[in-house]
């Protein structure tokens, strides 16, 4: 039985892309998560108005890439350190954040940020928010696979 998972590292293209790449990935979806706004355009979540976050809703299998192993790449895509930016992107809907499915998962994702900190893998601490889960809203087509139609992007992850 496949599961989901939903991540915010920055501009989704490039996420969307890396979490294609992934081995026991069966699909990776941009889209919209966290806001007060249902059906949210683009135009309208980078308006900063809608509270939502540029997120890519992950389906795997958990017999071929665990859970854990996604929190991996997840923090090795982006830096999880600055708050609500990534890159050249700046804003709230750029922000780094997780939204658990279930309290296995947020229990997961709070020890992977806490065993990163105690690590010191970064010199300013993880500001990735954790956050039950909440009604994904994919993207536009235009954004979805869109370094496979376009070709490289400037915010890879």
């Amino acid at each position: 039985m496949n599961e989901k998972a939903y991540f915010a590292a920055g501009c989704f293209w490039g996420v969307e892309d890396r979490f294609r790449k992934t081995p026991g990935v069966i699909d990776a979806v941009s889209g919209y998560m966290g806001g007060h706004t249902e059906h949210p355009t683009y135009r309208d979540v980078c308006s900063g108005g809608t509270g939502h976050t540029e997120t890519v809703e992950v389906t795997f299998d958990p017999t071929r890439v665990s859970y854990d192993q996604l929190l991996d790449t997840f923090f090795g895509m982006h830096n999880p350190t600055t708050l609500n930016r990534q890159g050249p992107d700046f804003g709230s809907q750029y922000r780094s954040a997780i939204f658990s499915v279930d309290s296995k998962q947020r229990e997961k994702s709070e020890h992977k940020i806490a065993a990163l900190n105690a690590a010191g893998r970064w010199r300013d601490p993880i500001v990735t928010e954790v956050n039950e889960g909440a009604t994904f809203w994919p993207a536009e087509e235009y954004h979805q696979r869109y370094f496979e139609k376009n070709g490289g992007g400037y915010c890879k992850a």
